[in-house]
């Protein structure tokens, strides 16, 4: 299993630690101070990277600037850093791609569940029951973790895209709630006011070309959560 961490933050005690902690834990990290040295760093280890964490604010860009970049070139898994307590900034790295958020300060023990919980549930290193989900045209690869549209075009998808469209397609027809979604792609409960499942809904609706103001695939159902309406077929080649 890949377990190569690329850090940027730009405070050097917060980094040393977090290096440290997580080595101890077996995982290999690399370091980026800010911006410019983050991407130097990602393009030198982006084989070998498991995952990234971004920190917001930076002294020469910020952590969404680098979440977008990170997106166009890459899937691998996203988690950011900030020291806002407004929800916005967490909703916007949601919808430009980040995988899980945190607030500052952090526990690093809970910085490594989560690492731990978005390699769970991306299944490093353990073999699909079966190759593709197929719907409507469209082909999920359970293996490579690609989706393919009707046109034969490769969609992007991040790490939690997958996750949340695996889930959905494993379950057709069946109203899956919004407590179960969360827990079950993002490893913990729903808060009051948490509006990241909505935004990740939003983000996969647009990968599918699924109008968001009246879906086809994804419905909502109020009050309860969401469902997956069209039939799926699972393949093995």
């Amino acid at each position: 299993m890949n377990r190569t961490i690329l850090l940027v933050d730009d405070d050097q005690k917060i980094r040393v630690l977090l290096k440290a902690y997580l080595e101890k834990n077996q995982f290999v990290v690399r370091l980026a101070h800010d911006g410019a040295s983050f991407r130097a760093e990602f393009e030198r280890f982006r084989q070998e990277l498991a995952l990234v964490i971004l920190d917001v604010m930076l002294p020469d860009t910020d952590g969404f600037a680098l979440c977008r970049w990170v997106r166009r070139e890459s899937t691998v898994p996203i988690i950011m850093l900030t020291a806002s307590a407004d929800d916005t900034d967490r909703i916007v790295g949601l919808e430009l791609g980040a995988d899980d958020y945190m607030g500052k300060p952090y526990n690093p023990r809970e910085l490594l569940a989560r690492i731990k919980a978005i390699q769970r549930r991306m299944g490093l290193g353990e073999a699909a029951p079966t190759r593709f989900l197929r719907f409507q045209g469209w082909s999920l690869d359970l293996v490579e973790r690609h989706l393919s549209s009707p046109g034969g075009e490769p969609v992007p998808l991040t790490g939690m895209d997958f996750t949340l469209l695996k889930l959905l397609l494993e379950h057709p027809g069946e109203v899956l709630d919004r407590t179960r979604l969360v827990e079950e792609t993002r490893g913990r409960d729903l808060g009051p006011t948490d509006r990241s499942l909505d935004v990740q809904i939003s983000r996969l609706r647009q990968r599918l070309g699924d109008d968001g103001k009246q879906p086809v695939l994804i419905k909502t159902v109020r009050g309860s959560g969401y469902a997956f309406t069209a039939d799926v077929t699972a393949h093995s080649e």
